[in-house]
């Protein structure tokens, strides 16, 4: 019998031995979650959750969201265009986004372009910091980004709508529907966004040319509760954009790059006694073609196709412990004109534990083992703890093993790919302090990470670049990050605000690793009085090397940048709401990559209707 054929049958084995408990409690709380992990086993790190109001002031993009009120940084390749994140020191590929509980990392590159995804197409927005590769497989170095659409079931029907038009033809929509109650649960969204994004290079004479960009998103997400015990959840999501790459010189030729990505997962739950059975199958699908001339039809491409299928058994032993144990498989198929076709099957068991010892202490562990013919996978684990001393203070500690797969470029590029490439590996510690006071909320951690065999694109014989395990890399830094709000009877304020310092060296070297600031600084502050509402924002990033050798020539200079913006609600609910915003308030000249300029001051108008 094959692997796969194998794998299956045990997953079908111990769905039957699950179901056959004949007891039964509801759980309601856990219906409307579906990455339940990040609840359950994620009380040794970070996890920040990212309010309704912080999202509201955002820009659409999630770029956008994570920059001004994360640790984490971007690099940018101009408005709009490839978005890239450096988590805790790591690179773009080391850092996992969770859609859903599922990780949807591109197979291709092996990263997620952060300009592809809409904020108000969720739920929930949680950052969860640190190693999680036993929890979520390849990827979760630094730390991963959850994007959530938790569906319930009670009587609810509403619409939501937001337009919003702005500088250099800037156009963006978002509709949102749920409709629920006690059997049935559905949330769908459209969202639209776009922009002639032709804006002007301060202290220049020239523009953005060649920067306009539209992309589409389709979401729903349905949840039908066959009786008490059963319910079936069904997520799906649609992506198309089109970008063109602005040019460093008008002499440039013009370029474009289509993508188009599918997301569908059906869910099973069960909660039978004390335990919570979960049957996931996904399938998942993204594809791009890149225009070397705009003029011409030619284009390179690339395709994967994503088969998953996950059982997820959850045995609560008693109120203190928690054991959950996960099985996993996952296809991949691709191909494009620059890689071959190729398909990789993985396997993985992974099993977790969680103790809570007394009211103040509690535990957690976790261990996970990927079997593929492709590449040699080390076992993953996870051990952390949690303890709080008082109401005030609490103290966390975590020890993790994460790594990294190599990416179907890395394996399969015509003539350059490396089949024998090694997973990144990743040895992690950090230690996290919590204090609570009232409306007050302040966390700082630090941590130190050490990562082997970090994939990198280096020039061989004849100067042909080929994927080669080579640099070791050690990481120390601290993070803080402070929440306040307060409610008074016709006042609301909140201000939020984070700041990193991160040292992440190349061991043999001794330098920084480019495009990883020593400092980034994040504060916003939101007021309401009745129907008015205001916000600013404002973000800091340090210095950042752009070459390798730390060349203090080839830099890019610290920025401050600035976001205001006020509201007015009308009707007796504010069911509709106008607003303006004020992007760049100081105008300030910066950039996040060389030679890809961000705008000056611009200007948002925008309009909700709640009804």
């Amino acid at each position: 019998m094959t692997f796969r054929k194998q794998f299956l049958f045990f997953i079908f084995f111990v769905c039957q031995f699950a179901l056959a408990q004949n007891d039964s409690i509801q759980y309601l709380e856990e219906v409307k979650v579906s990455d339940s992990q990040l609840k359950n086993f994620s009380n040794s790190q970070s996890v920040q959750q990212l309010s309704d109001s912080i999202i509201n002031n955002s820009q659409a993009s999630l770029t956008s969201l994570l920059n001004y009120n994360t640790v984490i940084y971007f690099k940018e390749n101009g408005l709009g265009m490839v978005s890239s994140p450096s988590f805790r020191g790591t690179t773009a590929q080391q850092t996992a986004v969770i859609w859903n509980g599922i990780n949807i990392n591109s197979q291709l590159n092996g990263q997620t372009d952060f300009n592809t995804i809409t904020t108000k197409d969720f739920n929930t927005v949680n950052v969860r910091a640190g190693g999680g590769s036993s929890i979520y497989g390849s990827s979760a170095i630094g730390g991963s980004i959850h994007l959530n659409n938790d569906l319930s079931f009670k009587d609810n029907f509403s619409n939501d709508l937001e337009l919003n038009y702005g500088s250099f033809n800037t156009f963006g929509l978002n509709y949102k529907l749920n409709v629920s109650d006690e059997k049935f649960s559905f949330q769908g969204s459209i969202s639209r966004n776009s922009s002639d994004n032709d804006y002007k290079y301060l202290n220049t004479d020239r523009k953005n040319l060649n920067g306009q960009f539209y992309n589409n998103s389709f979401n729903s997400s349905f949840g039908y509760k066959i009786n008490a015990t059963n319910f079936l959840k069904f997520y799906s999501q649609f992506y198309d954009g089109e970008r063109h790459f602005s040019l460093v010189t008008p002499s440039d030729s013009k370029t474009k790059y289509t993508d188009f990505n599918t997301r569908n997962l059906l869910e099973w739950s069960s909660f039978l006694n004390q335990f919570t059975s979960r049957l996931k199958v996904a399938f998942l699908s993204e594809e791009y073609r890149y225009f070397e001339n705009i003029t011409s039809d030619d284009f390179f491409f690339g395709k994967v196709e994503t088969f998953i299928a996950k059982y997820d058994l959850t045995y609560d032993v008693n109120e203190k412990i928690k054991i959950n144990t996960i099985l996993d498989f996952t296809q991949n198929k691709g191909n494009g004109s620059d890689i071959q076709s190729d398909k990789r099957q993985i396997g993985s068991a992974s099993l977790f534990f969680k103790h809570l010892v007394t009211t103040k202490l509690q535990y957690e562990l976790s261990v996970r083992k990927e079997v593929t013919s492709t590449y040699e996978s080390p076992v993953l684990f996870s051990a952390g703890a949690n303890y709080r001393f008082t109401n005030f203070y609490a103290l966390k500690v975590n020890g993790s093993r994460n790594f990294r797969i190599p990416t179907f470029n890395d394996l399969y590029w015509q003539g350059a790919g490396n089949p024998d490439l090694k997973p990144e590996s990743s040895f992690q510690g950090e230690i996290g302090n919590e204090f609570r006071y009232k409306n007050f909320t302040f966390t700082a951690n630090f941590y130190h990470i050490k990562i082997e065999d970090m994939i990198r694109w280096l020039p061989g014989n004849g100067g042909m670049f080929k994927p080669q395990n080579t640099n070791k890399v050690s990481i120390y830094g601290a993070e803080a990050i402070l929440n306040w709000n307060k409610k008074t009877a016709n006042s609301v304020f909140d201000f939020n605000g984070t700041y990193a310092y991160t040292n992440s060296k190349n061991d043999e070297t001794g330098y920084q690793l480019t495009f990883v600031p020593y400092h980034k600084m994040t504060a916003s502050f939101g007021y309401s009085y009745k129907k008015i509402n205001a916000f600013y924002q404002h973000l800091f990033t340090g210095e950042v090397f752009t070459q390798t050798d730390n060349n203090p020539d080839a830099t890019i200079e610290m920025y401050n940048v600035s976001n205001i913006g006020v509201g007015y609600g009308f009707g007796k609910k504010n069911s509709f709401t106008i607003g303006f915003k004020v992007l760049n308030l100081w105008n300030e000249e910066y950039e996040s990559v060389e030679n890809r300029p961000l705008p000056g001051r611009n200007y948002n108008l925008n309009l909700t209707l709640n009804f």
